[in-house]
């Protein structure tokens, strides 16, 4: 057996913060933005110009329900479609009294009210997703031959009864209060409750200027559109809790970015995501609150948040057991998010308290990154010199924002309910621990709880880092070999990734202990541990030469890998 002294298995490092937003940096004048009647034209394109894109906006007579759906359940004319009559949001919250649309300090108020500034040249439906329309918004697929739903998605026009609304916020950015920060360039068009009785909050993520846009211009240009796009839906894909995106539009705006900060901004074109989630309440929601001392705000805010999305909770607890169950389970959630992000090789990039949902979804898509070879180290974000946001460093940075959120909490508690906060944040390691060693043995196809399971992931992933071996195939491939190829080192010659580490010394005894552990359970058999192993380990993840292809023949006018 291997010393437990060769490797130890990785599961907390240094924590880490996060840079803003390097989106949101463009230098602008603190004037009110207008949005007159005569500024939302609709500038949508005519009906041949979406013929150009051979992903999601074909003719529509080509465009059917996914199978499972009938008709009769999905609505085929947008004009159907509507809000919620009830929108909780705007009912339950203080709203900024100021109207106008202008950089400023906003207090006492939960979200300010902004309408999407219409982009100036024709925009351009390029890629949607059929699942979110079918699944979430009841929407039949050839909705998005609509000149009404292109207006609606590029924020062109505004549907009867919404009141778009850009949320405020603060959050911690590289160790440090970073004050108000807020939707900088987003805008919630509204609540919809689909026929499932799900309410989502729909977002237009790169619509224009709000109150929160710090020196941003509001917009989100083409490549990192494309990117939050993908990436959304990949990650729901891989099972993993994020937000969702139903569309992207673009434009022939342009704006000025300088994208790798090394003194030469470009021209680039600007765009639209329509996203959509449960909530988009995130710690520093609770964070500009508790700072400036807004704590009757600060209580409705938790109140409806556990009353809302948590609500075993609020039927069964009174507030002071309420707080404190709500940060245990908001600890669990966010321990197991992260857990899944490791298991992927998925780096955010961009871990802020201001980018970590409350209710433990993938949010605020930036500089992320999927590993190829497997690097602990791994850094998707350029801008982060000290390595604060690394792969590795991602289960402290939870433990960091989290304690951000016990902070936060400590207004609305006693002086006993605070010290079971603190003794309930001392758990999280160990929760965390659990769900990750619990993922990495169904990646592993480990059957059952052994004391050497840590060591034996531990020792493949120094192998994997040593020989720098593709993360993501190297469990894919791992399925493939037999009990009796693991006992014998015999890799078949199509098992690359698995060949890479073959060079390193202990490979060959790495394979047998493995092979030893499978062997405790001698009614598991080679079919059924594939199996297992190939629904958790995915073949194929969003890697960054993907998304770059996709970014690259999309500012050609080529959308066909979006």
């Amino acid at each position: 057996m291997l010393s437990r002294t060769v490797v130890t298995l990785f599961l907390l490092s240094v924590f880490c913060l996060a840079k803003n937003d390097p989106q949101n940096e463009s230098i602008i004048d603190d004037e009110p933005c207008s949005n007159s009647e005569d500024e939302r034209k609709h500038l949508y394109t005519d009906p041949d110009g979406l013929k150009d894109s051979s992903q999601t906006c074909s003719d529509a007579v080509n465009r059917k329900p996914r199978k499972g759906y009938e008709e009769g359940h999905l609505m085929s004319s947008f004009e159907d479609w509507s809000f919620a009559k009830d929108q909780v949001l705007l009912k339950t919250f203080p709203i900024d009294p100021v109207k106008k649309n202008y950089i400023r300090e906003v207090r006492n108020a939960v979200f300010s009210e902004v309408e999407p500034t219409p982009f100036k040249t024709r925009v351009k439906l390029v890629a949607a997703s059929d699942e979110v329309l079918q699944d979430i918004l009841d929407l039949h697929p050839s909705v998005v031959e609509s000149e009404m739903f292109q207006a609606f998605v590029s924020g062109n026009t505004i549907l009867y009864g919404s009141t778009p609304l850009s949320h405020r916020y603060g959050g911690h950015q590289f160790g440090s209060w970073a004050g108000q920060l807020g939707d900088g360039r987003a805008v919630m068009l509204g609540e919809y409750v689909n026929r499932k009785g799900e309410r989502w909050e729909l977002q237009l993520k790169g619509s224009g200027l709000t109150p929160y846009s710090r020196r941003g211009d509001g917009r989100a240009v083409l490549r990192s559109s494309v990117r939050e796009f993908l990436c959304s839906e990949a990650m729901y894909h891989l099972g993993i809790p994020t937000s969702r995106a139903a569309t992207l539009i673009v434009s022939d705006d342009t704006v000025i970015r300088d994208q790798f900060y090394n003194g030469h901004p470009k021209k680039e074109r600007s765009a639209i995501v329509l996203r959509l989630a449960k909530s988009w309440f995130r710690i520093g929601s609770l964070e500009i609150l508790a700072t400036n001392k807004e704590t009757d705000l600060l209580k409705q805010l938790v109140d409806f948040i556990i009353k809302q999305y948590f609500t075993d909770i609020y039927e069964t607890l009174n507030d002071g057991d309420r707080y404190l169950t709500f940060f245990s389970d908001v600890i669990s959630q966010t321990a197991g998010m992260i857990a899944l992000w490791q298991s992927v090789g998925f780096a955010h990039g961009v871990c802020n308290t201001d980018n970590f949902s409350l209710l433990s979804i993938t949010i605020d898509y930036g500089p992320f990154g999927f590993m190829d070879s497997y690097n602990p180290e791994f850094i998707p974000n350029t801008s982060d010199d000290t390595g604060m946001y690394s792969y590795e460093n991602q289960p402290d940075v939870g433990l960091f924002n989290l304690d951000k959120l016990r902070e936060a909490l400590s207004p609305l508690l006693t002086e006993q309910q605070r010290f079971q906060m603190m003794k309930i944040l001392e758990l999280y390691p160990d929760i965390y621990k659990t769900k990750y060693m619990d993922i990495l043995r169904r990646k592993m196809g480990l059957l059952g709880e052994e004391e050497d399971d840590g060591m034996i992931a531990a020792v493949l992933f120094k192998m994997m880092a040593d020989t720098k071996a593709d993360f993501t195939m190297t469990f894919r491939q791992l399925s493939e070999l037999s009990l009796d190829q693991l006992e014998n080192a015999t890799i078949p010659s199509h098992l690359w990734a698995i060949r890479t580490l073959q060079p390193h010394e202990y490979f060959t005894r790495w394979l047998k202990i493995y092979a030893q552990r499978l062997r405790l359970h001698e009614e598991d058999c080679d079919e059924d541990r594939k199996a297992r192993m190939d629904a958790t380990n995915p073949r194929y993840v969003l890697r960054n030469w993907m998304a770059e292809s996709a970014i690259r023949k999309a500012e050609k006018d080529d959308f066909s890998e979006v």
